[in-house]
C-alpha cells in the first residue's frame, strides 16, 4: 500500500515521537487547570499525599484520621515530588497533584512507540502510538491524580524490554534490557502492587510456552534481576510493616485486593465479558480499526508480533473479567497488545479489500462515540437544568463531523487513511469536553461551590482560621478542597460544634454543612443545646457518585453569625 503523505512526512525515528508528544500536550492539557477533583478516587489520593506534606510523614498512608491502606506509596511520593519540585507547598492547586499521571500518560505513548519499533518500522510504531493517545481511557486518565497512567506506563517500558529479549532469541545476558525490565517491574510494584506482575508475567509464561523455549529469558539476568527488584520495593514495605505491624497487608491484599476478585466493592461488580463490551468504547477508536485488521492478524497468527501480543492479552483478560469488580480502566494495560497486530495491518493495507458490511461496522463503531459525545455536549447540561457551553457544543460538534468523514473514508479504500480525521475528531473532543463543557457542568461540582460558598461568608474568607464539620456530604473532594482538618461529624456533634465557642477563639469562623436529610436531626439536637443555628448560604447539585439530588445549609450560630459581619474586611 503506498503510505498516505502525513506518514511518509512523520514515520521516522526522530519525526514520530516528536509529533506523538505534540498530540499528547494537545489531547492531554484541556481541563487540567479547570476540570475540579473528581469524586472519589482522585481526591482520595491527592488528600493522602496532601496529609504527607502537611506531616512529613511519606511511609504511612492517611486519609485524616483513617489508615488508607489499599495501595503502595508509588504514586503518593511522585505527587509529593510534583509539589516540591514546583516549589508549592501541600496547598498546591489540584493541577500539581495531577503532574504524574500527564507525564505518566505522555511517557506511555512514547514508550509504546518504543515497544513497537521492536516489531516494526517507525511509520507503523507511530501509527500504534497514534491510537494510544488517541484512546479515550488513557485521556480519562491523564487527568486524574491516582495510579493508572502511572502504571501503564511502568508495564509498557517492561514489555518493551521484555519484547526485545525475546527477539533476541538468546541467552546471552543483555544487561540494559534486564535493567530496564526489573526497574520498571518494580516501579509498578510501588505504584499498583501486583497488577504489573500479573500482567508482564503473564506474558513471559505465555511465551515460553508458545516458543517451548526458556532459555531467551536468561538475557533478562533472572537471579540478579530479582536481587535488583527486591532491593527496590522492599524497603518500604519493610517500613510500612514496622509503622502499622503489618495491618497494611492484612488491609491490602485480605480486604482491597482479594475483596475486588470475590465481590464488587463499592458497587462496582459486573458479570464476565463486561469488560469485552466495555472495550468498545473506552478503548475508542481502536476497536473500528481493529474489526478492518482482524482478517489480516488471523493470517499473520504465528508471527512473533502476533504471538507476543496474545501472549500479553488473552491471560491478563480471562482475569480480568473473572474477578467480580469491574472499572473500565482495568483493562487499560492491555490496550498495546490490540493495537500493536493492528498497527502492522494498517500499514500493510488492512479494510482496503472488506466485505462491505464489515466495513460498515467498523465506520459506526468510529462515529457514533464522537456523534454521541457531541450530542451529550449539547444535551446533557439541559437535563442538569443549566445552559450548555457554546464553545464546548460547537467545538464537540465539529469533532463530530470529523468523526462521519472518518467514518465515511473507511467505507472507501484502506483504514490507514481515516486516522487523520480521527486524530482531529479527538482533538476536538478532548478540547470541548475537558476544556469547556466539562467545567461548565457546575451543577455536578458541589465541593468547589461549597468552598467558594464559605469564602464569601462575612468573617469566614480566611482559611487558615476556618473550622468546618460536614454532615450527610462525605465527598473526598471537599475534604481536599477545604482543608485536613474538615471534621465528618453526626447531626448532634454538628449541633454541639457551633454550640461550644472555645476560649480564645476570637475571629475564629466555625461553619456546619449539613445536607438537607440530615437537617431536620441536626435543628432538634441544636434546639436542646439552647443553639440557635442560622443559614448562611445553601448550595444544591447533582451527586455524580450514585446520580442524588443533593441541598446543603451552611450554618453558623446566631451569635458567631453576628460577631463576624464585618470580619472579611478585617483580613
Amino acid at each position: 500500500m503506498k503510505k498516505p503523505i502525513w506518514l511518509r512526512i512523520f514515520g521516522h525515528d526522530v519525526t514520530a515521537p516528536l509529533l506523538l508528544l505534540a498530540l499528547a500536550l494537545v489531547l492531554f492539557v484541556p481541563g487540567q487547570w479547570t476540570v475540579p477533583p473528581l469524586d472519589r478516587d482522585e481526591p482520595r489520593f491527592t488528600q493522602a499525599t496532601k496529609q504527607m506534606l502537611e506531616t512529613g510523614d511519606y511511609v504511612d498512608i492517611r486519609f485524616q484520621d483513617q489508615a488508607r491502606h489499599k495501595k503502595p506509596v508509588g504514586i503518593y511520593w511522585l505527587q509529593a515530588a510534583a509539589v516540591k519540585l514546583t516549589g508549592h507547598d501541600a496547598s498546591a492547586a489540584l493541577w500539581v497533584y495531577r503532574l504524574p499521571s500527564i507525564i505518566g500518560a505522555t511517557l506511555s505513548v512514547l514508550a509504546v512507540f518504543w515497544l513497537a519499533r521492536a516489531f516494526m518500522g517507525p511509520s507503523g510504531a507511530l501509527v500504534a502510538g497514534s491510537f494510544v493517545v488517541l484512546a479515550i481511557i488513557l485521556g480519562v486518565e491523564a487527568r486524574l491524580a491516582k495510579t493508572d497512567a502511572t502504571l501503564f506506563a511502568t508495564i509498557v517500558i517492561a514489555q518493551g524490554a521484555l519484547a526485545r529479549l525475546w527477539l533476541r532469541n538468546s541467552s546471552d545476558r543483555a544487561w540494559g534490557l534486564a535493567f530496564v525490565f526489573w526497574t520498571a517491574l518494580a516501579a509498578s510494584v510501588l505504584v499498583k502492587g501486583p497488577v504489573g506482575p500479573m500482567v508482564v508475567g503473564f506474558t513471559v509464561v505465555g511465551l515460553i510456552i508458545t516458543s517451548r523455549n526458556l532459555s531467551w529469558f536468561k538475557g533478562a539476568v533472572p537471579l540478579v534481576g530479582f536481587i535488583w527488584f527486591f532491593l527496590l520495593v522492599l524497603p518500604w514495605f519493610v517500613a510500612i510493616w514496622i509503622a502499622t505491624d503489618g495491618t497494611f497487608f492484612t488491609e491490602a491484599i485480605g480486604k482491597d485486593l482479594l475483596g475486588k476478585v470475590s465481590e464488587g466493592q463499592e458497587g462496582h461488580g459486573a458479570p464476565p465479558l463486561t469488560h469485552l463490551g466495555a472495550m468498545f468504547g473506552v478503548f475508542w477508536p481502536l476497536p473500528a480499526f481493529f474489526l478492518l485488521a482482524l482478517p489480516m492478524m488471523w493470517r499473520e497468527r504465528k508471527s512473533p508480533l502476533v504471538i507476543f501480543a496474545a501472549c500479553w492479552f488473552f491471560p491478563s483478560w480471562v482475569v480480568f473479567e473473572l474477578v467480580a469488580t469491574k472499572l473500565p480502566h482495568y483493562t487499560m494495560p492491555l490496550m498495546p497488545a490490540l493495537i500493536l497486530p493492528v498497527a502492522a495491518a494498517l500499514i500493510e493495507g488492512a479494510g482496503s479489500q472488506s466485505a462491505k458490511w464489515l466495513r460498515w461496522v467498523a465506520a459506526i463503531l468510529l462515529a457514533v462515540p464522537a456523534i454521541g459525545i457531541a450530542a451529550a455536549a449539547f444535551g446533557g447540561p439541559f437535563a442538569l437544568g443549566i445552559w450548555p457551553s457554546p464553545p464546548g457544543a460547537i467545538v464537540t460538534g465539529i469533532g463530530a463531523v470529523f468523526a462521519v468523514f472518518a467514518a465515511t473514508r473507511l467505507l472507501r479504500g484502506p483504514a490507514l487513511y481515516a486516522l487523520p480525521a480521527t486524530a482531529l475528531t479527538a482533538i476536538c473532543v478532548a478540547i470541548g469536553v475537558w476544556g469547556y463543557s466539562g467545567p461548565a457542568l457546575t451543577t455536578i461540582w458541589v465541593s468547589p461551590r461549597l468552598v467558594t460558598a464559605m469564602d464569601e461568608i462575612p468573617g469566614c474568607a480566611n482559611r487558615d482560621t476556618r473550622q468546618v464539620v460536614t454532615t450527610g456530604f462525605h465527598e473526598p473532594s471537599f475534604i481536599f478542597l477545604e482543608g485536613t482538618n474538615t471534621k465528618i461529624v453526626p447531626e448532634a456533634e454538628a449541633a454541639d460544634f457551633l454550640a461550644q465557642v472555645k476560649a480564645g477563639e476570637s475571629g475564629v469562623c466555625r461553619i456546619a454543612a449539613i445536607e438537607s436529610r440530615h437537617e431536620e436531626a441536626f435543628l432538634a439536637a441544636a434546639k436542646e443545646k439552647g443553639l440557635v443555628p442560622v443559614v448562611r448560604k445553601r448550595v444544591d447539585g447533582l451527586n455524580i457518585n450514585g446520580g442524588d439530588d443533593i441541598d446543603i445549609a451552611l450554618y453558623q450560630s446566631a451569635a458567631d453569625a453576628t460577631d463576624t459581619q464585618g470580619g472579611n474586611e478585617q483580613q
